[in-house]
Parts: C-alpha cells; sequence; structure tokens
C-alpha cells in the first residue's frame, strides 16, 4: 500500500503546489491586466470610404479595410456558421472552455499530435486587442485571465459584436461586413449558407483559406464548416448537401469597390487628405462625389471602347513576354500558376500562358483551365502566328498573351499603349458626372482628364470666334480661306505656312461654314484681325491660363496647352448661357456618424454664378457649333437623333492629339486621345475619328430620356437676310450695318445696286 500511497500523496502534493502557484500568478498578473475601455468603448478604426452621389461606394483606403456592423443585423446564417467553426459552446462556457480543451487533447493525441486548438471567441478576441501571437505558457495565462476578465465586463453579443467587425479575413479585410463585400461583392445580409460557411472558415488561417488564391483548400475549409453546422443542427442534411453543391462566384480581384471610377477616387482621396490628414484613414469619413453610377460606367466603357477600337485599327503587335522555359512545366498547373501570378489582370483583359500553337490554332493556360482558339478569335493575332513574324514577338509556346471573353468566345487581344480622357459635368453647377482619366488606374495612375497638359488644336477655335464676335463679327460675316504664309515673328518661333487639315482651300466664307468645316486659314486670319494679344486676354474668362497661350498667331490652331478638365469648364460657358462656373467633384464630407462635415455650396449659371461672356455671345456661337454637329466634322453625333446637340472636334499638327468637347444644355464632356510621350496617332486619326466616338457613347447614355432643350435667344440680337440668300442669321444690334446713305436717281439704263447687308464689321 505505501508504494501505492506515497506516489498518490506526492501527486496530490505536486498539484497543489502548482495550485498554488497558479493561484499566485493570478494573484500578481490579474491587477495588471490591461483596461478593458477599447472593448467596452468599442470604435475600430473604420477607413475612408468614397461614395458616387446615388450612394454606391467606389474606393475605400485605410490600412485596414472596416465596416462596423450591429450584432442584430448579423444573419442567423452567417452566426451560425462562425459558432459552428469556432466556438459552438460559445453561449454555455465562460470564456474558456474546459470541454473544449479535453476534446482538443483527445483529438491531438488520437491524431498522433497534430495540433487543434481550443482558443473559444473570447479568447481570441483577448489575444486580438490585447497580446500577441507568441506561443509562451505566460502569454496563454494572460489570455485566460483576460478572457474570464472581457466575460464579466461584456454580454455575450457584445463579445460576438467585436469578434465578428474585428477579426482579420485576408485581403486587408477586417471584420465579417468587409469581407462579404471583399469575396462575394455583395452586403453581409446577403449572405447564402454556402457564402457564409466559406467566410466563417478564413478566421482560422486566412492565408491558407483564402478562396481567391487557395480555392480547394478554402472549399475543404468550406465543407468542414457545413458537416459542423448540420451536426449542430443549425442546417438540415438537405441544406448541407445544396450548399456543397454550390459553384460560389468568388471576387477575383481586391479592386472590388467601383473600379470603372478609381480616378475618382483618387481625386476624392486627395482632397480629404488635404483637410484631416492622417485622421483620413481611421476616423470613417465619407465622402460623396457628384458622379452619378449609370454615368461613371457608361465614360468608363465609352474610353475603354474608343482606345480598344484605335488600338485594333492599328494591328498587333505580339507577345507581351515570355515564359522563362525553366519554370514552363505544362505537366504541373502550380508552376504555371506561379507564372500567371506575378502578371497582373486589368479588368477584362486577362493574362494566359500559349500552350500549343500551329495548324491554325492556339492553346492557352489560365488557372487550371485550357482554352484553344480558332478562327475568328485569333483573326486580331492572327499576323503574329506566321513564322515569319519577328521572334521576340511571334505567339509560340511560352508566350505570355492577354485574352478576354467577347461576344461568347474568348479571344486575343493586348494592352492598348495609346491613353484617353473623358469627363463630364452639368453646365449649370458645375458638378462632375463622370470623369474616367485613362485606360485603367492600376497600370496608370497618371489622370489625364486633370493632369495631361496637350495642345487642343481646332477644339480651341470657338474661343477665338467668341473672341471675334466681340470685335464686331458675326457668324455671317464672310472671312477668306486662301493659303498663308508667315514670317518667324509672327509665330513666335519659325517662318510658318499653315494649311487646312484637308489641304482644300474653298476662298470666301462666312464664319458659321468656316467653323463646321474647321477651316484653319479663316480661324489665322481672324485671329489676326482681333489681335492675339486681345484673345489671349479674353480666354482667360473661360478659365485659360494666358501664360500656357503665347499670344502668337499659331494661338487660332490651338497650340497653346490646356487640360481636359479646363476644356470642359470652357464649354460648359457656351453651354450654360455664358457663365463662369468651375468644376467640382465633391458633394460633401460626412463623419461616421453621417454629420456632415462640408458641404459645397456652388455658384449656378444664371442666378449665382459671374457672368464670363454676353449672353448673346453664347447663343451665337451655340448656333454655330450646333452646325459642327448638323453638316461639319461631326456628323457623327447625329446617330444620337437630337437638335440640341453642338460642339467642336480638334486635330493637332501631325494628328498628335484628337478631341471632342460638345454639350447639350443639361450635360457638357470633353473627350481626348493620345500618347503620353507625345507621337502621332497615324493618317486620319482625327477628333472625329478617333475622340467623337468616345462622346457619342457616353452621351448616350447620360441622354437617355432628356427631352431636347434650345436656349431662347436673348435681346440685343438683329435678325438679317444675308445678301445673296440663305438663311437668316442674328448677329449684335449695335453691328447692324449702317444704311447708304440716300443718292440722287440712277439713270434708267444703269441697274441700281443694294448695298449687302453682310459685309462683315471692321474690327476695331
Amino acid at each position: 500500500m505505501r508504494w501505492v500511497l506515497y506516489p498518490f500523496i506526492a501527486l496530490l502534493g505536486l498539484i497543489a503546489i502548482g495550485a498554488a502557484i497558479l493561484a499566485l500568478a493570478v494573484a500578481f498578473a490579474w491587477p495588471t491586466l490591461p483596461s478593458l475601455e477599447s472593448l467596452t468603448d468599442y470604435h475600430p478604426k473604420i477607413p475612408l470610404r468614397v461614395y458616387t452621389a446615388d450612394g454606391e461606394l467606389i474606393g475605400e483606403y485605410g490600412e485596414e479595410r472596416r465596416a462596423f456592423i450591429r450584432i442584430q443585423e448579423v444573419p442567423e446564417v452567417l452566426k451560425h456558421a462562425i459558432l459552428a467553426a469556432e466556438d459552438d459552446r460559445f453561449y454555455q462556457h465562460s470564456g474558456v472552455d474546459f470541454l473544449g480543451i479535453l476534446r482538443a487533447a483527445g483529438a491531438n493525441l488520437a491524431t498522433g499530435g497534430k495540433r487543434q486548438g481550443a482558443s473559444t471567441i473570447t479568447m481570441q478576441v483577448a489575444r486580438n486587442f490585447f497580446l500577441t501571437r507568441e506561443k509562451t505558457i505566460s502569454r496563454k495565462l494572460y489570455e485566460i485571465l483576460l478572457a474570464f476578465k472581457i466575460e464579466q465586463n461584456l454580454t455575450k453579443d457584445q463579445i460576438l459584436e467585436v469578434y465578428i467587425n474585428q477579426i482579420f479575413l485576408g485581403r486587408r479585410a477586417y471584420g465579417f461586413a468587409v469581407a462579404s463585400h471583399t469575396y462575394f461583392g455583395k452586403s453581409i445580409r446577403d449572405l447564402s449558407i454556402p457564402e457564409a460557411a466559406m467566410l466563417a472558415g478564413l478566421p482560422k488561417a486566412p492565408s491558407a483559406y483564402n478562396p481567391v488564391v487557395n480555392p480547394k483548400r478554402a472549399a475543404q475549409r468550406q465543407q468542414y464548416v457545413l458537416r459542423r453546422m448540420t451536426e449542430l443542427g443549425f442546417i438540415t442534411e438537405d441544406e448541407q448537401r445544396k450548399a456543397a453543391e454550390t459553384p460560389l462566384k468568388v471576387a477575383s480581384s481586391s479592386a472590388d469597390f467601383g473600379g470603372s471610377a478609381d480616378y475618382v477616387a483618387e481625386m476624392a482621396r486627395q482632397i480629404a487628405y488635404e483637410q484631416y490628414k492622417e485622421e483620413t484613414y481611421t476616423r470613417g469619413i465619407k465622402v460623396i462625389t457628384t458622379i452619378l453610377k449609370t454615368e461613371q460606367e457608361a465614360a468608363h466603357r465609352a474610353l475603354r471602347r474608343g482606345i480598344m477600337d484605335y488600338d485594333r485599327r492599328h494591328g498587333y503587335r505580339g507577345a507581351e513576354s515570355y515564359a522563362d522555359p525553366a519554370r514552363l512545366n505544362t505537366q504541373q498547373a502550380e508552376s504555371m500558376d506561379e507564372i500567371l501570378a506575378e502578371i497582373p489582370d486589368y479588368d477584362d483583359m486577362l493574362a494566359a500562358i500559349v500552350t500549343q500553337a500551329g495548324g491554325g490554332a492556339v492553346t492557352v493556360y489560365r488557372y487550371g483551365e485550357s482554352i484553344r482558339l480558332t478562327g475568328d478569335s485569333l483573326r486580331f493575332a492572327a499576323p503574329m502566328l506566321n513564322d515569319k513574324a519577328p521572334p521576340n514577338k511571334r505567339i509560340r509556346v511560352g508566350a505570355i498573351v492577354r485574352i478576354n471573353h467577347l461576344d461568347n468566345r474568348w479571344e486575343i487581344t493586348q494592352l492598348p499603349e495609346v491613353e484617353g480622357a473623358l469627363v463630364a459635368a452639368d453646365p449649370r453647377t458645375g458638378a462632375i458626372r463622370a470623369l474616367a482619366g485613362g485606360f485603367d488606374f492600376n497600370r496608370n495612375k497618371f489622370n489625364h482628364a486633370t493632369q495631361a497638359w496637350r495642345q487642343p488644336g481646332s477644339s480651341f477655335k470657338p474661343f477665338i470666334y467668341s473672341a471675334a464676335f466681340e470685335k464686331g463679327y458675326g457668324p455671317n460675316s464672310i472671312v477668306d480661306d486662301a493659303p498663308l504664309s508667315f514670317p518667324a515673328g509672327e509665330t513666335g518661333s519659325q517662318a510658318w505656312e499653315p494649311k487646312n487639315y484637308d489641304g482644300k482651300y474653298d476662298g470666301p466664307m462666312s464664319l458659321r461654314s468656316a467653323l463646321a468645316r474647321s477651316k484653319n486659314m479663316v480661324s489665322i486670319r481672324l485671329l489676326k484681325s482681333i489681335g492675339p494679344r486681345y484673345a489671349q486676354d479674353y480666354i482667360t474668362k473661360f478659365g485659360f491660363d494666358a501664360e500656357r497661350h503665347p499670344a502668337y498667331l499659331t494661338m487660332a490652331l490651338g497650340a497653346g496647352s490646356v487640360t481636359p478638365w479646363q476644356m470642359l469648364r470652357g464649354y460648359s460657358v457656351f453651354a450654360n448661357g455664358g457663365y463662369r462656373i468651375e468644376p467640382y467633384l465633391v458633394k460633401e464630407i460626412r463623419d461616421e456618424a453621417g454629420n456632415v462635415l462640408a458641404r459645397v455650396d456652388p455658384p449656378v449659371a444664371g442666378e449665382t454664378a459671374e457672368r464670363a461672356i454676353d449672353e448673346r455671345n453664347a447663343y451665337l456661337m451655340d448656333s454655330v457649333m450646333k452646325d459642327v454637329v448638323r453638316r461639319g466634322t461631326a456628323t457623327k453625333a447625329l446617330v444620337l437623333k437630337r437638335g440640341d446637340l453642338a460642339g467642336k472636334t480638334g486635330t493637332t499638327n501631325e494628328y498628335v492629339d484628337a478631341w471632342f468637347c460638345g454639350y447639350q444644355p443639361t450635360v457638357a464632356a470633353v473627350a481626348w486621345i493620345g500618347f503620353d510621350q507625345p507621337r502621332k496617332l497615324g493618317s486620319g486619326e482625327t477628333g472625329g475619328a478617333a475622340a467623337l466616338p468616345m462622346w457619342i457613347n457616353y452621351m448616350r447614355k447620360a441622354l437617355e430620356g432628356v427631352p431636347e432643350t434650345y436656349p431662347t435667344p436673348p435681346g440685343g440680337l438683329i435678325r438679317i437676310q444675308p445678301a445673296g440668300g440663305g438663311s437668316d442669321e442674328m448677329i449684335y444690334q449695335e453691328n447692324l450695318p449702317a444704311a447708304p446713305p440716300e443718292a440722287p436717281p440712277e439713270p434708267t439704263s444703269a441697274p441700281s445696286e443694294e448695298a449687302p447687308v453682310n459685309k462683315p464689321v471692321s474690327p476695331g
């Protein structure tokens, strides 16, 4: 008996000593536990969020992507999935689940030491808020003690609420509300059973069970959660089976927040940061922009389509690059996936590796899928399938190419080299309705709508014409379209012999016809007549910088520098009846609680805005620019079947920049296309061919359901009949030519000659 009793007594003694040591440790450790103020008054770091005017989230900025949600708003299916995956006895234990510890220990012994954790949700909250992840006995003791303290100070629902909002779930997503948007692009309230199970499986190891990076392991974890939900009675076996068989549509990119508005979101971020500095990214600020979701998407699509159409007109340039042969193993998908993971996708332009090429077919690999391309799918890339194609561009095994899905089939495409911009606003207030600053923000963050200083070409002519109208000219004034040449002194550089873009000269013509047909010789003569310095000063009324438009005759052809944003502001003056407005993007800024921190109250045309030009001038220019659409260089816009469109094409020397700037009274828009490093777009790539289609495709959506609108003729205009017939014209009342003095009766043999009423008034 002694040999049995003595060891038993010794064991009890060791247990007693251990318990005393533990009690002593607890006694010393308990007072040193941190305050729970960060939990009892929980305020997570909420990032900056940017929204459209109609409430669509388009951008989020902060080290941690978070969205706070009350426990009452969390759907039951997600609560059940979390409890099944992490802590099914959460509502029974007091912070530490001793039964769970025994169960985990038994499972670990049964599996030969494979680690199965026993941390409760409360313990995880303690660890995430107050402790490191080091694996030491002292840290574990603190975790257990903190769990007890948390349970004493918070209700179970409060603890679960903190957990649901705080836990890291991969891809910079903190909390299930953000993770729902990140992985599935939907509100947490709309999660299905399989989606909830997938998210609930992430806390154990967000990187290992990430459905984007490791879809197979994520699926295995999801199946485990579904089984546990069934065992616990949260779902039926039939629901488990259906959920297990349901394929999940997981977002493949981390940029899930309004990719079509990335340039807008970045502009809004900069505006917020200027005001609130680093607090911008932690205090839950909401920036409400002026853009409209449907119009922004239309502008984004219109710009991309315009750029891609231009790119296709100029042919396929060949393979993007080639995979290292040493890494190219078609028998092992993982090695191929590693290569693709290093090449970013851009929207719907996906990277793929050529695994077979020849015989009129190409097979490409894309993350576990082999796609065979033939016929029309290869039409664009056909020149680089030929054996005579340059070796460094030819499509062969190992080539990295771009594919996209179009019209129910895959095809080879390419990333364009050219760039563009499209920006639109309400001309009455300046509120930006849509802004696309480039082909793809993730590829090129330079905002061409606001930062690209380019020559406007002929799209600048309306401002010269407007200046001339203030000097006595009118739409009916006749100016000669004949060749010109100038010495260096009049151009600011070298001798100049300008030409019309079509190489044709049509002699004397009205200013209305000259602008519609974009006659360079007429614009130059007009500027020479009114004086370049006068015009340089006059254009500042529209918001242009005088120093960027030297007072030389080349200004008549748009040789200065502008941005698309400036052109939008300038054309808005014509659209709104002559008022100066300032385009603006941010409507208001709110705090996390929805309180308004700042709000824009813009000047409104016809009410509070400053007048820039005479309303008669704006009316006449509007009338003349309508003819650009009706019978001039922008007749493609007639496809919109409207009579209230006005604008001007622009093509610079050597086809380097192409523009279309135009408007309808409720919306003004500017489209531009060109290379970042200026070079020739190609013969025939005019504003009407390259830029106008983008404008049309945007306006088609922007003007949907908008009735035709026409300005009312202002007072002070006189309608006259041009000599020789033709349509009536209007001119300033004070510019009406004086009637000729009465003369004695002419002899009956000589016919009388009537003075023409359309004689241009001499400037000055």
